[in-house]
């Protein structure tokens, strides 16, 4: 997977999936979550690119802005996104339909959660995230990982 990037070990491969698509919330906590917890190839999609771009932008408070831009900085010097390609695409019709039949919104808030989870889907990963209620619905298309 030309898009990742290798955590290292602290236990055996075989108790944590090899590879894996991190949601922004997760890329956003990386200081503060154990690696152990996460996959040992990491991913992230242009979309959580996107959020952690429009974070600084978010915030009158200057603290707060540098330390989202300094978010932003390291998030870019470390992960190539996978981009949102055709295949993306085409896995976010299964999304939106499938969080539609559960009686969810698939759009307003929860769309840039959907865009991530269809480019999870598209590659085949697993999703990593620190809010799996956001992603209630899916599990018929996309491993889902709290954490």
């Amino acid at each position: 997977m030309p898009s990742s990037i290798r955590i290292p070990l602290q236990v055996s491969d075989s108790i944590r999936p090899l590879r894996g698509l991190l949601d922004t919330s997760v890329v956003i906590d990386l200081g503060v979550i154990e690696p152990e917890r996460l996959p040992v190839d990491v991913a992230i999609s242009a979309i959580t690119m996107a959020e952690l771009s429009a974070g600084p932008q978010a915030t009158d408070d200057l603290p707060e802005r540098a330390r989202r831009q300094a978010q932003l900085q390291r998030a870019e010097s470390t992960f190539d996104p996978l981009a949102f390609d055709t295949e993306a695409a085409r896995a976010y019709g299964q999304v939106f339909a499938a969080v539609a039949a559960i009686g969810r919104k698939p759009r307003g808030a929860r769309a840039a959660d959907m865009l991530i989870a269809a480019t999870a889907v598209a590659n085949g990963l697993p999703l990593f995230t620190r809010n799996p209620k956001d992603f209630d619905g899916l599990s018929d298309l996309v491993e889902i990982f709290g954490i």
